[in-house]
């Protein structure tokens, strides 16, 4: 009876164990500054739009997350192998993607971005970027765009880790321009450096295949279950007001966009 009764005790601290730890679900996204999403300070804790969204999500679903910062490459194959179980880090929700993944509806949508040197216009035409020198983020919707569209006509295509790393090269002159997202480029032309040393050529024309639909949060196609509670928050926020009210400390705009 003794040994019955100690097997019930430790069967069920298991799966209390093991309860526990499903439902603390790591959220990846790059660990990189990238203001005003994600923020590091000095002692390593994050702060930014994204982060709270992270935050809010997961308190709407009624989850439990924990942040796991991740190398942009790295972002998916950490899903697919489980060290992660989301990305919410500015990914767009793509056809290519969605090949390997699954996504949530969007919770944010924003055009890309032309950002040159100070006083060299650099429009986002073929005839704009010939024989320019472009940095781009490796691996981004952003390097795809501007390898499709002005590949064949730009001097060289460099790209890079972070987009804070390509934003220091253009500051100091060793390019001509770089693409990005508008609301991460719109903060850095806010910030002393981008004021000096730089400017926005506007919005580049959509290109749905390239760049999305929107800013989803990734997940595992087998994970059904855990998207619908993702985009039964993301509605509920939009529904109840606090999307807004979480947007407004950071934007002046709509950042979800149409």
């Amino acid at each position: 009876m003794k040994s019955l009764s100690r097997y019930f005790l430790i069967a069920s601290a298991l799966f209390i164990f093991q309860t526990a730890q499903a439902a603390s679900l790591k959220v990846g996204f790059a660990p990189e500054p990238y203001p005003p999403f994600a923020v590091p300070d000095a002692s390593g804790q994050w702060s930014g739009w994204e982060i709270d969204m992270i935050h809010a999500v997961c308190k709407e679903a009624k989850l439990e997350c924990e942040l796991a910062p991740t190398a942009w490459d790295g972002l998916i194959p950490a899903l697919e192998s489980g060290k992660i179980d989301m990305i919410m880090g500015a990914m767009s929700i793509t056809d290519e993607r969605k090949k390997v993944i699954d996504f949530s509806d969007k919770y944010y949508n924003t055009p890309g971005m032309v950002v040159s040197a100070k006083g060299m216009a650099v429009p986002a035409t073929p005839e704009g970027m010939k024989g320019k020198i472009i940095g781009v983020v490796g691996g981004t919707t952003h390097a795809d765009y501007v390898k499709k569209h002005f590949g064949e006509v730009v001097s060289e295509i460099k790209e890079y880790q972070t987009q804070d790393e390509v934003n220091a090269d253009l500051a100091a002159g060793r390019i001509d321009a770089t693409q990005a997202d508008a609301l991460a480029m719109d903060g850095f032309l806010k910030s002393d450096t981008g004021k000096n040393c730089c400017q926005s050529n506007g919005a580049v024309p959509n290109d749905d295949a390239i760049l999305g639909a929107g800013i989803g949060v990734g997940l595992r196609k087998t994970d059904t279950e855990l998207k619908g509670k993702i985009n039964a928050a993301i509605k509920a926020m939009r529904d109840n007001g606090s999307y807004s009210e979480l947007a407004k400390k950071y934007f002046d705009f709509d950042i979800y966009g149409n």
